[in-house]
């Protein structure tokens, strides 16, 4: 069972900055070169969801990682409050469009988990609903996986209560990060102990398990991120597809044709 707050928000002693940002240049390099492999093979794809409270840095984590991935193969959504429209079907309608085709990595920046934590903290629903749309959550990802050969990470990013506040401010402090600021955001933070309890509950119960990042120190938190990203492509094995011996046969034949 995990407790959140027995988890660490920052990098275990000893590991070193720069040699992590150096390391993370490389891992981005590689995780492009097989994202190039993942598009052009197209038997295969990926589905990474990061999922946190405000300003912990689900975008800082997309930028970093996916900085060496080609635009076309790779796409970033952030879900927001659902729309009218959106409201008007099942939670997970919205999500399914956006799952990645075979050939694609596909970012979530908030997810489908949303509708079983702002909406269990303010009580728009009861902890039935929460249960039953938790084991919706389960059969669909399994679903992607099993079906659609699409793998699913899933990160929460792990920030500490004072961390939050400081990133929250900065946006205010800061007139590059002005853009930024939303004063609901600071209005979420009064519910800081029912959010732990939702996040808690949506990792301990999940059938694809959660990586926890310790996202106090930017540096580290993009070195995790990218680290299980090429794991995981790595296993996937991508393979860049050659000419069959027919596809061989056929261009040798319309080159003696020409001469």
């Amino acid at each position: 069972m995990i407790k959140l707050k027995s988890l660490p928000t920052k990098a275990p002693k000893g590991v070193d900055k720069q040699t992590s940002k150096s390391l993370l240049k490389h891992m981005a390099k590689e995780i492009g070169d097989l994202q190039h492999a993942l598009y052009a093979e197209k038997k295969q794809s990926l589905l990474v969801i990061f999922q946190g409270v405000d300003a912990s840095g689900k975008d800082g984590a997309t930028r970093n990682v996916f900085v060496n991935c080609g635009t076309i193969g790779t796409d970033a959504y952030g879900f927001k409050k659902p729309t009218e429209y959106e409201f008007a079907h099942d939670f997970l309608w919205r999500v399914n469009k956006l799952t990645p085709a075979k050939g694609f990595i596909q970012i979530f920046n908030r997810s489908h988990y949303e509708d079983i934590l702002i909406q269990r903290v303010h009580k728009w629903i009861d902890m039935k609903r929460v249960k039953q749309r938790m084991d919706a959550i389960n059969t669909f990802e399994q679903l992607l996986e099993f079906d659609n050969n699409t793998r699913v990470l899933k990160f929460y990013m792990h920030i500490s209560k004072e961390r939050q506040r400081e990133k929250l401010q900065e946006r205010i402090d800061d007139p590059m990060k002005n853009w930024k600021h939303n004063p609901a955001d600071w209005k979420e933070t009064m519910y800081w102990n029912e959010y732990m309890k939702a996040y808690e509950y949506a990792i301990n119960n999940s059938v694809i398990p959660w990586h926890i990042v310790p996202v106090d120190q930017r540096w580290y938190r993009n070195y995790f991120v990218a680290r299980i990203v090429l794991d995981t492509l790595k296993k996937m094995n991508p393979q860049l597809p050659m000419l069959t011996a027919e596809d061989k046969k056929i261009m040798s034949e319309l080159q003696s044709a020409k001469s």
